[in-house]
């Protein structure tokens, strides 16, 4: 098995909404914010190449939004998802799964894509497309407060496509996800986001998604404004550094601009930052 990461290109979020209640004064040494106060993110996502499959593990906001998104956002870079799959010699065609942690459009957006007529299609025709029954529920009638991040052309092409399977919410991986370990499933973010483990190079992977956005998100009060349950954040982030800090996991960062992933340790202070790395280190 073979693991890569890709870059799907960068965004702009503000950064008191990434970071909650710790101060500028502080975060701003982390990611400092341009003179809107808009800090860069990436949006990284995980191939997996197990034989004759090919798993992606979310796709980014992809590209068939209008220009007054994208100035929300402030997309920018040279990477898109396309390119990073063609770098390593594959198409979307190539795809046979998609594993979405979640459903908000920086993770799930490059799922379907707008034809030249207009009409959405999958992205990866090819394609099952995985997430839960719990999550699923609650993005396709969402809440007023995380409406904006549930876009309905990123989400129902999928169903109606007959592409979407569910895993179970027990943390169990079904048999046609022999690439993953263990599911965690995350409430605190959203309901029922999901962090997937995988086995690789006698080490643990562990795909954070929004769990553990970048290594500047370690201490466990730095947690976005974007989560629904803050104070769940925090216990379910508590105990899954414990666990990466206790068996040496990799933790690889979706929405770090630096950093593709990192290990965490045990100290004084709780659990921080032990060492950054690529995952083409290993």
């Amino acid at each position: 098995m073979k693991i890569h990461t890709l870059d799907t290109g960068l965004f702009k979020l503000d950064g008191g909404a990434m970071f909650g209640v710790v101060p500028k004064s502080m975060w701003q040494k982390l990611n400092p914010a341009d003179s809107n106060n808009m800090c860069t993110w990436a949006m990284r996502c995980l191939l997996v190449e197990d034989g004759n499959r090919l798993l992606l593990i979310d796709n980014g906001i992809g590209d068939k939004q209008d220009e007054k998104f994208r100035g929300h956002f402030y997309l920018h870079g040279d990477d898109t998802l396309e390119k990073s799959l063609r770098k390593l010699g594959f198409t979307s065609a190539d795809i046979t799964d998609v594993f979405l942690t979640h459903l908000h459009f920086d993770h799930c957006g490059g799922s379907v894509q707008r034809r030249p007529d207009g009409a959405l299609q999958l992205a990866f025709p090819n394609a099952t497309y995985w997430s839960n029954e719990a999550h699923w529920d609650w993005a396709v009638a969402p809440n007023p407060r995380e409406k904006a991040s549930f876009l309905k052309e990123n989400i129902l092409p999928i169903q109606e496509s007959g592409h979407l399977k569910f895993v179970g919410l027990d943390g169990g991986v079904p048999d046609a996800l022999p690439q993953l370990r263990e599911i965690i499933m995350a409430d605190g973010h959203t309901e029922k986001m999901m962090v997937p483990l995988l086995d690789y190079k006698d080490r643990t992977l562990a795909f954070m998604a929004d769990l553990l956005p970048s290594t500047g998100h370690i201490p466990l009060p730095y947690v976005m404004s974007y989560d629904m349950r803050p104070l769940v954040t925090m216990t379910e982030k508590e105990a899954v550094l414990r666990r990466a800090a206790e068996e040496n996991w990799v933790l690889v960062l979706e929405h770090d601009p630096l950093n593709e992933a990192c290990t965490v340790q045990h100290t004084d202070k709780g659990v921080r930052l032990a060492e950054t790395l690529r995952l083409a280190d290993l």
